[in-house]
């Protein structure tokens, strides 16, 4: 990374400044948020003026809705302005050369983009590409009468924010999906010249511009959608829970309640990601927050630096499985799909809840394995007394999950009822607390007797309406790449509608695969392992959603196995996540090997192999389903839920030794380490339990009977390990 400073100790070993915290906020700031933070106060306040512009827009929306397309215009103008404005086209300036002797200066249209400078040509861009996403604004009456049939200016400006929306894409997400995007859109004028099985009539420029700029089925099709309705709300909601102090809270809880266990500062890290991640879409974020604090605890207690790193990546990308966000990939998915967005969240929750938790138990492996000890208690925090001081945080978490799970509310709704109740708590808990900090001082006798107490407390007020005025910026900035995101994606769905690409997407991929499932299926999680190294996880999972999920559903349906649609998708977005750490670009792994300082290659090694246990998941779910809650599917596609709680209990229980045998199978270790044999008896417990369907041609036992001798299997592996050491630590005892 252009902007990641170091300094060099006496050994020439370089270590992060400032304690390791520097370089990854600052990989951070510039994949989350942009970078820039312009000198010149004039255009410093007028980016801050556009972000809170954008967040009091979609909060109006939110009350008073519009027309989807203008909607989403404005949506898209605020997020390619800023994108502009706050990331640079480069990472730093050209350095000075010399002629003769002389200090010289490139031009200027030779220079870098920098975090302090914003360059002309990067002000032109940025009111190009507002007022060719507004065009759609200013005149929607006369462009749904021509639809269809575009003018001259409806192509210019398509054209100019097409080209320009691209290189935003490049700046926010980086040149992966912009290239990706671009290969698209040759796509549609270059098909009669490409072989057969790709081969389509091609496309004119006048039909690309229609459908991709004039109507909703390109750049502001779905997936700009439903960022604009749903998900700007919850990005915002996360930002303002962490200015008010959130974020530290979760932290402070997961500490006070695990710190004091095996490996306690790893669990609590996996615990801190994982509240983290029910408000935060990113794993990148996730892993400064968290990790700052969670990782030189876990350095001192004795992990290596890698591991340690490696723990905090895991626990950060796998906060994206977390409902109710999901890397805001929920939302999206159940527009694509047309189901309801809690049956999203039913379909995924336990797959999430089986990941985390087994991610204790990899954690608990690796402290037992390398014998290290608890933190003393007397240096953690005090659990009631820290549950209690934020307690109030837990209100608007509670208010958003009774309204989409309870009441049964829209996202929308949920999201702003959730919003309102959180800038009440940020406007009276400073005034609270300072309040409580006097009687605390006056019973103390040290009460200043010249105290304005209405100056005290205003001031208070003031801090909680400065905390919500920067959530406000911290939403709006956090959005950026997200809105890019989508809108990008956009045009690749655009163009698989446009050309018909998905059908012959599903041959070439049956030809690869010579029509084997799971060679298919392999293909497809390399795919999306792949392309998710250069994109964000939204625009991977939305572009391998519209291309490969259902290539799996017709696939599977045509080697006579069903698919639920959503299974699917779920299957793709897995392995999305999965590439924020997958080397050699997971920039998770990056940021959070910066804090440890270890070396970003093994940490994002490390931090894949851990996440091994969600790797395998997407392909067990796929052929047993009632990991999803579902028990089947209808003729006409209706999926059919489980409804018995003890039934949902048990794929529960079944489930999670089913991945605590695989986790010990990678690890070689249970409470002391697995000889070959048993390791191999683990793994066949992990397949049996998991997918007992498997061995039911060659056993003459039921599906629920197999998995019952699995758990029974490890269960009594797990008493014999207990009864060997207990053997051998007697043994040693008597020879010593």
């Amino acid at each position: 990374m252009g902007h990641q400073h170091q300094t060099e100790d006496q050994n020439g070993q370089d270590e992060p400044t400032e304690n390791g915290a520097e370089v990854p906020k600052e990989i951070s700031a510039l994949v989350e948020a942009g970078g820039r933070d312009p000198e010149n106060r004039v255009f410093a306040a007028f980016i801050t003026l556009v972000c809170l512009g954008w967040s009091g827009y979609q909060l109006y929306i939110a009350y008073e809705p519009l027309n989807s397309h203008i909607a989403r215009a404005w949506h898209l103008a605020f997020a390619i302005c800023l994108a502009f404005l706050a990331y640079p086209a480069y990472n730093q300036h050209r350095p000075p050369f010399y002629v003769n002797g002389l200090k010289k200066i490139a031009p200027w249209f030779f220079r870098k983009s920098i975090l302090s400078y914003i360059p002309f040509y990067d002000i032109l861009f940025a009111f190009l590409a507002t007022m060719a996403a507004l065009y759609i604004w200013w005149d929607y009456d006369n462009l749904v009468f021509r639809q269809g049939l575009p003018s001259t200016m409806d192509i210019w400006m398509g054209t100019i924010l097409i080209v320009l929306l691209l290189e935003a894409a490049r700046r926010t997400l980086g040149p992966a999906l912009a290239i990706l995007a671009f290969f698209f859109l040759m796509y549609n004028f270059i098909g009669p010249h490409l072989p057969e099985i790709l081969r389509h009539r091609g496309v004119p420029l006048d039909f690309v511009i229609s459908d991709m700029y004039l109507s909703t089925t390109g750049i502001f099709g779905v997936p700009l959608g439903v960022a604009t309705d749903f998900v700007f709300l919850f990005v915002l909601f996360g930002a303002l829970l962490d200015k008010a102090g959130g974020g530290k809270y979760f932290i402070d809880v997961a500490f006070s309640t695990l710190g004091g266990f095996k490996g306690g500062p790893a669990k609590a890290a996996v615990a801190a990601s994982g509240l983290t991640g029910l408000v935060s879409g990113s794993s990148i974020a996730n892993t400064v927050t968290t990790g700052t604090f969670t990782i030189p605890l876990m350095k001192k207690l004795g992990f290596p630096p890698y591991k340690a790193a490696a723990v905090e990546v895991a626990a950060s990308t796998n906060g994206q499985l977390m409902p109710p966000i999901m890397g805001a990939a929920a939302f999206i998915m159940a527009e694509i799909i047309g189901v309801r967005y809690l049956d999203v969240v039913r379909a995924a929750l336990v797959p999430a809840l089986l990941s985390y938790l087994t991610l204790f138990y990899v954690v608990h492996l690796e402290a037992l394995k390398m014998d290290l000890k608890a933190m003393p208690r007397k240096d953690l925090p005090k659990f009631l007394k820290t549950f209690l001081r934020g307690i109030h945080f837990i209100i608007p978490l509670m208010i958003l999950l009774i309204y989409l799970v309870v009441l049964r509310r829209s996202p929308v709704t949920a999201a702003m009822m959730a919003i309102e109740s959180l800038v009440v708590i940020m406007l009276i808990q400073r005034p609270i607390i300072a309040f409580l900090s006097l009687g605390v001082a006056k019973k103390a006798g040290t009460l200043d007797p010249n105290l304005d107490l209405k100056r005290f407390l205003g001031y208070a007020f003031i801090s909680g309406l400065k905390d919500i005025y920067a959530g406000l910026i911290a939403g709006a900035r956090n959005m950026i790449s997200v809105g890019i995101a989508t809108a990008t994606a956009g045009i690749i769905v655009g163009v698989v509608t446009i050309t018909g690409l998905v059908s012959r997407f599903i041959t070439l991929i049956d030809v690869i695969s010579m029509g084997n499932v799971y060679l298919m299926l392999i293909f497809t999680a390399m795919t999306c392992l792949i392309l998710g190294m250069g994109m964000p996880t939204t625009a991977n999972y939305i572009v391998m959603a519209t291309l490969t999920a259902p290539v799996i559903v017709q696939l599977g349906t045509d080697a006579g196995l069903v698919f639920p649609l959503i299974a699917a998708h779920l299957f793709v977005f897995y392995f999305g996540i999965l590439a924020d750490d997958t080397p050699p670009v997971g920039l998770a792994a990056y940021a959070g090997a910066a804090i440890a300082g270890s070396d970003p290659i093994r940490t994002g090694i490390q931090g894949f192999t851990y996440d091994m246990r969600t790797a395998v998941l997407p392909f067990i779910f796929l052929f047993n389903t009632e990991l999803l809650m579902i028990s089947g599917v209808t003729d006409t596609g209706q999926i059919i839920w489980l409804s018995s709680i003890p039934k949902i209990a048990w794929v529960f229980f079944a489930g999670l030794i089913a991945m605590f045998a695989f986790a010990s199978a990678l690890q070689g270790f249970m409470v002391r380490h697995c000889h070959w044999f048993e390791r191999l008896i683990l793994l066949a417990v992990f397949v049996v339990t998991f997918r007992p369907g498997v061995f039911e041609v060659h056993m003459p036992l039921g599906r629920e009977a197999l998995q019952i001798f699995g758990v029974a299997v490890y269960i009594a592996l797990f008493g014999f390990q207990i009864w060997q050491e207990r053997r051998d630590r007697k043994a040693g005892a008597a020879f010593r």
